[in-house]
């Protein structure tokens, strides 16, 4: 019956399966084939919503939406059947299929289609099957369990599977132990039966012959018969050797006759001892050859030769025979001898026993039986055991099977799992593409919209400055555009709100770019602020190293630099590496090459864990060369490597001791074991655990942590590594296998080993910003890397999984004998315990190495350019070749560098010790300039209130001095785009004002109603004509007025826009903020001078002085004339300078000649334009001049100063007081000379400038100088030497910053100018092109209507005139058109014997209504 389902379901009815016999349960138990069997016959409308899924809600969707068709063929179909068929139950698929068979072959006959079974279906019967299907969902969804329920119990089913195996696995271990056991006991039971086995044979055999003797005891024969027996062999015997003896005597008797001449050896005596023993047979044998030899030497006849040798041939051959014979006769006797000894031997047994008691014999036999006993029961025994051997290989064969069942299904679940793996591993890694997907097409969204709001911007701004943007504007949008800031501005910061939102803190950042930007320009004179082509010497100033060396001195007295770390001291190895990979990629596998073939230590930092866990566990102690030094600090003589490690791991377990201790309680010593199973108390407290070894501390920290359940942190692992580092030889390399895992490991370890910290930040808060020292390196020395090469093993996921399958399949092919063997090495299980667990987290481990490598590989190869990548795909013993060859290159370039490095010093040194052999020629040598390389700065001892003074009050002028510049710079971006936001404005109101309407349209139209109006007879009337061009002359003057009008007044609107006053204020403004550039550079120069002057006074001893002269103060415009509001007396910080411009007074009359007016005003706004511009011009020179005189004269005053009091400390100890009463008059006079300086000119202040004059010298009697006198002296001489150098310095620096924002402040005022008056000059270019097109258009219009007048036609369509265009639009039409006259439709009239279409209509209607049935028979 199957195999006809078979045929019907696979060859008639082709289901998309093929189904076979067997399979009927598992395939139709979805209901899907039943479903798609249903729809190749038509009755299954919605078989596009069946499912192929095999879970429990796709079976109840299916299996619900067949049981109304089933009902609907008559097959019997409930909930009970369903559930059968989904849950696999034998013959129920088949007997469904054989009733859906019969069904549908009756349907088949009865061609009936689903729609017609339907309809033929009663109502209320199908209502009733309605209701009957609703009950059957709700039963179907209680008997069928749901899908969570089915995977619970799939997964419990699961892990009994997995815990049976589990337990036949130890079942079969535990078998094959008690086997082993058993085997050994058998064998030796084997030995101990083989051992007695002799000895109990022939007690056996006696005992046996014992009991036969006892039982039949054969009656002996008597003795005489016995031995007259014996005795006639006997005689027999010897009557044999005697004529044997005789035959023998007679032959040798012979031989001896014929031989007594030459050989008399062979005596009686001879032959008879030859018969006794086989040694003088021997003998004899031995003798005869040579005699006959010695006997044949004799004779000289050949012939008679030729007979003895022949006869000798033949006795020999006799004699060959007779030995044979006698041989034979001698075994014979004695055989027959051994068998006479043996039964005597036994008659004399047997005699004895009989001569036993009764007792005696009755024991023996009692003794037989017994022993007969126990050999029936050791057979016995021997038979069940071999029985038990059976069953034992049997169930051994059982448990063989059922394992490789078990082993089968194991491999089976095993495929899926992998399967499941990779199909897990595609999902993430297609979800990892999205993200990566998303990321860069969010990062290309983001530069595309940056670079569209860059070009917005630039094509606004061209707009806005007529295809002219600054140079200064594009630096700054390029700035954004770098920094991936907004374009446009997302929120207003004025006034900063105190929470601000996050827009308003995008417009800080951007803000605060473009101030450091420019700050930048404006500190190192480049970009904006760089100096012209005319004054290119203008070059930045040199960097002042006297006053860096002072405020660096000043800094670190006030902030104590912090002492730096020693770095770690390791022997220079020949190489040092990591392989890096994915898990399987080979890592293991290349490293143990590379240690077998180069000679190369590998480190893996899982094996070093494990070897620090084991040593503490040993307790392992100090040996002589890894003591921790108790008192390293105090002494200094230890090594600084062993000090380094040694401090670790002791911080790590006091850390980890004072959260709970070692054993849990405190004040206790916990007993541990070591594998030799000794016991020993480790001491819990800080000396015990000092007395341990560096590894032992670090293993005891690593067990403390993995007892807790935490992973190790990456600071102990890598002081475990180090640790191993230290003790590997300094003449073998080091690879690290499988680590850095992460960047930070990576980045601690570099810092470990090379004492760098890549992310330290510079914590010293003494920095200097606008100076910097010389001698001071900015950057520390460039070190190599911790590593010399790093080696990614590249492999993809694919190749993975692929290689983890693999590997259980090969696991899996062992046989049981290799498995027990395996189980039985430690070591191999540990590492089947290993392989396991990355097995099962080998997915988690690809991830977090897709994670974590993206920053690995910038660190390895950008940062420290290390990086090698090998392909890990091909064949294992080219990837490892390959490693090699990469680490032996890397050793010999090391040792190329090497090698160089020696060479260039041993060059140095040559040179050195050649040059030192040549004698010095002396050479004078020019004075050393103050600040140079050369100079000796003066470093005298300062009270400690001076850096508490100078450090905070230096630190408040760099703050100030930044902060101002940023500002004001600020401040000229911000007027740079009002000032083009403006004339922008300027020119667009313009425009529009240009295009405001008009009365000249109304005039044109009424002119044209007027002359349409006319009559057409009188057109052609000469005076209609003439009046006609009378009133086109009138219409032509009134529009000339209306555009002389509307000129006057945009030339009104013009020069009210120019006179309005904003270029003078911009001016102003702008001149404000270059002065107060100039300000901050004068205040900055004053500042430097205070704190230069309160240093060097304070090293020489005395108080610093206070300066009664004010700061200098450069005035500003007074462009709003606060001056004159406020009251003149009251004193105010920052003087104003008034700054009244003289206002064009324009006075436009109305005349006739407007040409002529509007050019002289245009003359006239010009040369007011260059006047103020010449103004400004001279007033930014002025103040730039009385900026560069105030340096100037507070240089020379304080010169002046310093030589006025050397001259008084030269005089007399006598005039003391008078000097203290005249110095406080000099100090006035000073202070006067200092404000009569600036009134000078500049060429007088220039004078002035210069090498300090020479103090005069007081002719005294010369009084004797003590060394401290003298040595005090050289020292004040110094000090002032170097003072007035970094004085002079700093003069220069400002008076060339000084010079630049000059420079800077006439360019942007001119600029300012240049384009105000380029955006006049457009307007007024407009407004002469304006009315000229005006007047143009107007011409047009008297051209046509005075042709229209001559040509005596009316004017049709509407005439325009909108501003500068006249046309006539051939839309409007003035004229109506004349009414066309009415269409009358033709006549159609009859032709000879031609009928119309009237005519036949009306014929045809004629015949219907007289004859309707003939005309209906002819077809009509």
């Amino acid at each position: 019956m199957s195999e006809i389902l078979c045929e019907w379901l696979n060859e008639e009815v082709k289901l998309s399966r093929s189904v076979v016999p067997g399979s009927f349960s598992e395939e139709f138990s979805t209901g899907y084939l039943l479903g798609e069997l249903l729809h190749k016959y038509g009755l299954q409308d919605d078989f596009n919503q069946f499912s192929q899924s095999r879970v429990a809600n796709a079976k109840l969707n299916n299996f619900s939406r067949l049981e109304p068709t089933l009902h609907l063929l008559g097959v019997q179909f409930n909930e009970n059947v369903a559930q059968d068929i989904m849950t696999g139950q034998h013959g129920a698929a088949t007997k469904l299929l054989y009733e859906l068979y019969i069904a549908l072959g009756k349907k088949r006959k009865a061609k009936l289609t689903g729609v017609a079974m339907e309809a033929m279906r009663p109502a209320a019967t199908a209502k009733l099957k309605s209701i009957e299907s609703a009950l059957y969902r709700e039963h179907l969804k209680t008997l069928m369990p749901c899908q969570a329920d089915l995977q619970l119990q799939q997964i419990s089913e699961h892990f009994q599977i997995k815990s049976k195996a589990i337990e036949d696995k130890m079942a079969c271990i535990q078998t094959a132990e008690q086997q082993k056991v058993q085997k050994l006991r058998e064998e030796q039971r084997a030995q101990d039966i083989e051992k007695h086995c002799i000895g109990r044979r022939r007690q056996n055999e006696i005992m046996a012959r014992i009991q036969a003797a006892i039982i039949q005891v054969p009656k002996p024969p008597p003795n005489h018969t016995i031995k007259a027996i014996e005795a006639k062999t006997l005689l027999k015997k010897k009557r044999e050797a005697e004529e044997t003896y005789k035959e023998i005597k007679k032959f040798e008797k012979s031989m001896a006759e014929n031989a007594s001449a030459v050989h008399n050896q062979v005596t009686d005596s001879d032959i008879q001892e030859s018969l006794q023993t086989q040694k003088l047979q021997a003998t004899t044998l031995e003798t005869t050859p040579q005699t006959a030899t010695e006997l044949l030497s004799i004779y000289s006849d050949d012939e008679y030769i030729r007979k003895i040798q022949k006869r000798l041939e033949e006795d020999t051959f006799a004699r060959e025979q007779q030995e044979k014979r006698r041989r034979k006769m001698l075994m014979d006797q004695l055989i027959a001898h051994e068998i006479q000894e043996e039964a005597y031997r036994e008659e004399q047994l047997i005699y004895r026993l009989m001569r036993q008691s009764q007792q005696e014999r009755r024991v023996a036999v009692q003794l037989m039986h017994v022993r007969h006993e126990k050999e029936v029961l050791r057979q016995n025994r021997i038979f069940r055991e071999k029985q038990y051997e059976e069953r034992r290989l049997k169930e051994f064969q059982e448990a063989l099977d059922r394992e490789a069942a078990l082993a089968k299904q194991e491999k089976i679940d095993y495929e899926e799992q992998i399967i499941k793996e990779r199909e897990h591993h595609e999902k993430i890694a297609v979800e990892r593409a999205q993200a990566r997907y998303k990321k860069h097409y969010c990062i290309c969204w983001e530069v595309i919209d940056q670079i569209v709001d860059l070009s917005t911007k630039v094509g606004e701004y061209h707009i806005l400055t007529n295809n002219k943007i600054p140079l200064k504007l594009m630096c700054d949008w390029k700035e954004f555009f770098f920094n991936g800031k907004p374009m446009y501005e997302q929120a207003s910061i004025q006034p900063l709100p105190n929470e601000p939102r996050p827009e308003q803190f995008v417009e800080l950042n951007k803000m605060n770019l473009l101030d450091e930007k420019d700050y930048g320009e404006y500190k190192s004179m480049t970009g904006e602020w760089c100096p012209t082509e005319e004054n290119s010497e203008n070059k930045p100033p040199p960097n002042n190293n006297i006053l860096g060396h002072v405020l660096r001195r000043l800094m670190e007295i006030f902030y104590p630099p912090k002492p730096k770390p020693s770095p770690p001291i390791f022997p220079s190895f020949p190489i040092k590496g990591c392989i890096l990979g994915k898990l399987f990629s080979g890592k293991t596998t290349c490293v143990k090459f590379i240690e077998k073939v180069c000679n190369i230590q590998v480190l893996s930092v899982d094996t070093l864990v494990q070897e620090a866990i084991q040593a503490f566990l040993k307790n392992e102690m100090k040996s002589e060369h890894n003591v921790i030094p108790q008192e390293a600090k105090s002494s200094g003589e230890q090594n600084e490597v062993q000090k380094n490690f040694s401090k670790s791991p002791l911080k790590v377990l006091t850390k980890l001791q004072t959260e709970t201790p070692i054993n849990g309680t405190k004040g206790n010593f916990p007993v541990k074991k070591d594998p030799s199973g000794q016991e020993f108390k480790s001491d819990n407290s800080q000396d015990g655990l000092s007395k341990l070894s560096v590894r032992a501390q670090l293993g005891a920290a690593s067990q403390k942590l993995l007892k807790k359940g935490k992973s190790i942190p990456d600071e102990l692992l890598i002081d475990v590594l180090l640790e191993a580092i230290n003790q590997t030889p300094p003449e073998k390399g080091w690879i690290v296998d499988g680590f850095p895992m992460t960047i930070n490991q990576a980045k601690l370890f570099e810092k470990a080993y090379t004492g760098i910290d890549t992310e330290a930040k510079d914590t010293n808060p003494g920095k200097l910003s606008l100076v910097t020292d010389a001698r001071v390196p900015n950057k520390p020395p460039v070190t190599s890397p911790a590593f010399d090469v790093s080696i990614l093993l590249d492999i993809s996921d694919t190749m993975v999984l692929k290689r983890v399958a693999n590997l259980k399949s090969d696991k899996s092919k062992l046989s049981p004998s290799e498995q027990e063997s395996n189980n039985q090495n430690s070591d191999d299980e540990r590492l089947e315990e290993k392989i396991d667990l990355d097995r099962d987290q080998v997915l988690h481990r690809i991830s977090g190495f897709l994670d974590t490598w993206p920053k690995l590989e910038k660190w390895f190869s950008i940062h420290q350019n290390i990086l090698v990548k090998v392909n890990a795909e091909t064949e294992e013993s080219l990837v490892c070749e390959t490693v090699k060859g990469i680490i032996m290159e890397e050793v010999a370039k090391k040792q190329n560098r090497k090698f160089t490095q020696e060479k260039s010093t041993g060059k140095t040194l040559l040179t050195v010790t050649h040059q030192d052999l040549i004698p010095p020629i002396p050479v004078a040598l020019p004075p050393v300039e103050p600040g140079s390389d050369e100079w000796i700065y003066v470093n005298e001892p300062l009270p400690k209130e001076i850096p508490d003074f100078l450090v905070p009050y230096w630190e408040m002028v760099e703050n100030a001095y930044m902060n101002t510049i940023k500002t004001i710079l600020r401040c000229l971006r911000n007027e740079q785009h009002s000032v083009i936001y403006y004339l922008a404005d300027v020119r667009k109101k313009f425009q529009d004002y240009l295009k405001h309407p008009d009365l000249k349209q109304e005039f044109v139209s009424q002119w044209q109603s007027d002359f349409n109006s006319i009559a057409d007879d009188l057109r052609e009337d000469e005076e209609t004509k003439a009046e006609l061009h009378q009133r086109v002359t009138d219409l032509r003057d009134l529009l000339w007025d209306i555009c002389d009008n509307r000129r006057e007044e945009a030339e009104q609107e013009c020069t009210d826009i120019m006179n309005d006053g904003w270029l003078p204020d911009r001016r102003g403004i702008a001149m404000n903020h270059f002065f107060s550039l100039m300000q901050v550079e004068v205040d900055r120069f004053q500042d430097t001078k205070r704190l230069l002057h309160d240093y060097y006074r304070a090293m020489e001893g005395k108080i610093p002085t206070y300066d009664g002269q004010d700061f200098t103060r450069i005035p500003l415009l007074d462009i709003i004339d606060v001056a004159q509001k406020e009251d003149k007396n009251e004193s105010r910080r920052i003087p104003l300078v008034s700054w009244n411009l003289p206002s064009p007074e324009i006075i436009i009359t109305k005349s006739k000649i407007k040409g002529t007016l509007r050019k002289s005003t245009k003359d006239e706004s010009s040369e007011n334009g260059v006047a103020a511009f010449e103004k400004d011009e001279n007033l930014i020179t002025e103040t730039w001049q009385t900026a560069v005189t105030a340096v100037s004269n507070m240089v020379t005053a304080e010169i002046e100063s310093k030589e006025m009091e050397e001259e008084k400390e030269q005089q007399q100890p006598e005039l003391k007081e008078d000097l203290v009463s005249s110095q406080t008059l000099s100090g006035k006079a000073t202070g006067k000379d200092a404000k009569d300086a600036k009134k000078l000119s500049p060429k007088s202040a220039t004078k002035k400038k210069g090498p300090p004059s020479t103090p005069s010298v007081v002719e005294v009697s010369p009084v004797p100088i003590t060394p401290e006198e003298l040595k005090k002296q050289d020292l004040t001489l110094k000090i002032k030497k170097e003072y007035f150098s970094a004085l002079k310095h700093e003069e220069v620096a400002t008076k060339s910053r000084l010079e630049l924002i000059k420079e800077k402040a006439l360019a942007f005022v001119e600029e300012l100018t240049m384009k105000a008056e380029e955006a006049y000059k457009d307007m007024e270019k407009w407004l002469g092109s304006r009315f000229l097109a005006e007047m143009s258009s107007v011409e047009k219009l008297i051209e046509v209507a005075r042709h229209h007048i001559e040509s005596s036609s009316k004017i049709q369509y509407e005439i325009t005139l909108e501003e500068t265009d006249f046309f006539i639009s051939s839309d409007v039409k003035v004229i109506p058109d004349p009414v066309p006259s009415l269409h009358v439709p033709p006549i159609e009239t009859s032709g000879s014997g031609t009928l119309t279409i009237s005519q036949l209509t009306t014929l045809h209607k004629q015949f219907l209504q007289v004859a309707p049935k003939v005309l209906c028979f002819l077809g009509i």
